[in-house]
């Protein structure tokens, strides 16, 4: 059974940035979207950004929420097994608990905050101050 696990998560100040890592334990991670996942403190879980697996032409399409677009990078290497979360100008409200998942694709069927499928990890603490 495929095994997850998160990395980077930290105390920051407002406008700093965290680069998360979410290594998987098998080379099937590569047949898999990845996607990640924020939960708040007293709020729902997000899903925060996506990225399908490789589309045969080294191309990785990314989805992101609208609340991270422009700030968040989601990317991943194939060969280590590993995908990323470069956040920028991190803000108090992107505090929460971020987990990484394997999902069947990015479609928004399986991209939500509500998708409990897959393998996921044990979740890395990200808290931003002000």
């Amino acid at each position: 059974q495929m095994q997850l696990a998160e990395s980077g998560g930290g105390l920051v100040q407002a406008e700093d940035s965290l680069r998360l890592s979410c290594v998987a334990s098998e080379s099937s991670f590569r047949v898999y979207a990845i996607a990640w996942f924020r939960q708040a403190p007293q709020k729902e879980r997000e899903a925060i950004s996506c990225i399908n697996s490789d589309d045969g032409r080294g191309v990785f399409g990314t989805f992101y929420p609208d609340s991270v677009k422009g700030r968040f990078t989601i990317s991943r290497d194939t060969a280590r097994n590993t995908m990323y979360l470069r956040m920028n100008d991190l803000k108090p409200e992107d505090t929460g608990v971020y987990y990484c998942a394997t999902i069947p694709t990015c479609n928004p069927r399986y991209y939500n905050g509500h998708y409990s499928g897959g393998y996921w990890g044990r979740g890395t603490q990200v808290t931003v101050s002000s």
